[in-house]
């Protein structure tokens, strides 16, 4: 038996779909207790842009490259963008190939894991890579030998053996996991994919239970916004019918990107034939202009919200100038999204905790940008190889990503940021800067746990220094009361609240901290951050 390009496409359905049904499941195997674990939908949303390959004709050959590239470019968090560079290795070892056989799959293994490793720098042993890696192993072993000939199917039964026996032991490999009781989250996902691919192989294929949930930014409708104290003045709304050129799943990206670098309040809905968009800016005449680029406009709406002048619609190209720096954040809050426009952010990429953006949504908003060098932070460390991906894939201008694990430290490099000195000195001294900053964060767990000999119970505030969870507490106040010692002398403390902040424990979290570092200068902002009722910056 012989694996040809539509039988390759059920395959990687199945998976998908598989992915699909068990995030759940993946994201509650997350090693700490934070309400934000999302490593099962990072990695189905990674896969789930193949779902429509259903009437694919091709080789095997072109069948992985087409999966390879949809997975790359919606690639999302660390798991997701690993996942997705497994599947260009894949891609990369059955070029030329009609059809596969077990040895060719084995090759394809090795060669998937071989990229996927290359694209951490510190790869960590006890996490999906080693899951790969041992399948990998087993696999091109076991070709060698002559094994499995002819039997794709029971190749693929002894590769999710393999990989469910690597599974059980990743907790031997990595304390953390032991400590905290899981197997790897990462790894777990890994088993899924090869999973429903023996599925698909057994005509058992695994069918989609349900659609995955879309992520906060993008379902709201357009009844739901107040135009009242807002500071762009013409509620712009226009509906787009594609030309043929632009009849596909995410044409419109760009525009989007670019979209949100000129206003607020945006409603962004796009489907094979029309964009609808719906948002508050200062300049209609760009909307009207980019919009027309996609198709024929069925419906325009411009409202001057703020009737202090009259509007003066233009449909011509962006004539902006192109200037030296431009530059991207990651960001989720309204207040933190603010704060980023504020210090001359471009683009704005809505996404964080629990809503990565993938590589085009990154890239697309670096390509929106009129500038000869861009700087993206990605203020998340599971967005780190995303960012980089994007970086690599753009062709025509130079991209430098800072490595900000936090929003905070995104808003100290900005602050740093010297208008008259050039792109690698602004680097260095944005860099250094966001290393300066010490971040106290708060939340609540979502189960049960022990990290680093500390007991977490189920709803307790967690407080976490630079990421990292530290101690468990009845309540907030306490929680930064407790991480207080491991402050230096801070000259500046920022606290940022979120949606669950409350306004009687933003009181007493102040005072204490005016009393505790009496030297310190105490600043409260409106983040709007979800998850984390309170994110404190030191410097």
């Amino acid at each position: 038996m012989k694996i040809d390009g539509k039988k390759f496409s059920e395959m990687c359905i199945s998976a998908a779909n598989a992915l699909n049904n068990d995030q759940v499941a993946i994201n509650a195997l997350n090693v700490f207790p934070v309400p934000d674990g999302d490593t099962g939908v990072n990695m189905s949303l990674t896969m789930s842009t193949i779902k429509d390959m259903n009437d694919f004709e091709g080789t095997v050959a072109d069948c992985a490259t087409k999966v390879a590239n949809c997975m790359l470019r919606a690639a999302r968090g660390n798991s997701g963008a690993i996942l997705s560079l497994f599947f260009r290795g894949f891609a990369k070892a059955l070029k030329g190939l009609e059809e596969v056989d077990a040895e060719d799959i084995a090759n394809a293994f090795e060669v998937g894991t071989r990229e996927a490793y290359g694209a951490v720098m510190n790869p960590t042993e006890g996490t999906i890579l080693t899951v790969m890696r041992i399948c990998a192993e087993r696999a091109v072993e076991a070709a060698r030998k002559g094994e499995f000939k002819g039997d794709v199917a029971g190749f693929f039964a002894y590769l999710l053996r393999v990989a469910n026996e690597t599974l059980a032991l990743t907790p031997e490999l990595l304390p953390l996991l032991k400590e905290a009781g899981v197997v790897d989250a990462g790894g777990s996902g890994f088993v899924t994919v090869i999973s429903g691919m023996l599925a698909s192989l057994n005509d058992r294929p695994v069918a989609r239970e349900k659609e995955e949930e879309p992520a906060a930014h993008t379902a709201a409708d357009f009844e739901d916004f107040n135009t009242d104290d807002i500071r762009f003045a013409y509620c712009t709304e226009v509906i787009v019918d594609k030309d043929e050129a632009h009849r596909s799943e995410n044409s419109a990206a760009e525009f989007k990107a670019f979209l949100s670098g000129i206003g607020d309040s945006m409603v962004f809905i796009e489907d094979e034939e029309i964009v609808k968009v719906h948002i508050h800016t200062n300049n209609p005449d760009q909307v009207i202009g980019g919009a027309l680029a996609l198709g024929s406009l069925s419906m325009v709406k411009i409202e001057n919200m703020k009737k202090q002048h009259t509007a003066l619609l233009n449909e011509k190209e962006d004539q902006t100038p192109l200037k030296e720096i431009g530059f991207v954040s990651i960001a989720v809050g309204e207040g933190v999204t603010a704060a980023f426009r504020d210090l001359g952010v471009d683009v704005v990429v809505q996404g964080g905790q629990t809503m990565n953006p993938s590589t085009d949504d990154i890239l697309a908003a670096i390509r929106a940008i009129r500038a000869k060098t861009v700087f993206v932070m990605p203020n998340n460390k599971n967005i780190f190889l995303v960012a980089d991906r994007a970086a690599e894939m753009s062709e025509d201008k130079k991209v430098i990503v800072l490595p900000t694990s936090q929003f905070t430290q995104g808003i100290a490099a900005m602050m740093a940021y010297d208008e008259s000195a050039d792109a690698e000195t602004n680097e260095q001294a944005m860099h250094a800067a966001a290393e300066n900053v010490t971040t106290l964060s708060l939340t609540h767990a979502v189960r049960d746990a022990e990290i680093d000999g500390i007991s977490i119970k189920d709803g307790e505030v967690l407080g976490l220094f630079n990421g990292k969870v530290k101690l468990a507490a009845e309540n907030c106040k306490d929680a930064v009361k407790a991480l207080l010692p491991a402050l230096e002398n801070p000259a500046f403390l920022t606290i940022y609240t979120g949606e669950e902040a409350k306004a009687d424990e933003i009181a007493a979290i102040e005072e204490m901290l005016r009393a505790a570092l009496p030297s310190a200068e105490v600043v409260t902002l409106s983040g709007g951050q979800p998850l984390y009722p309170f994110v404190i910056a030191a410097e």
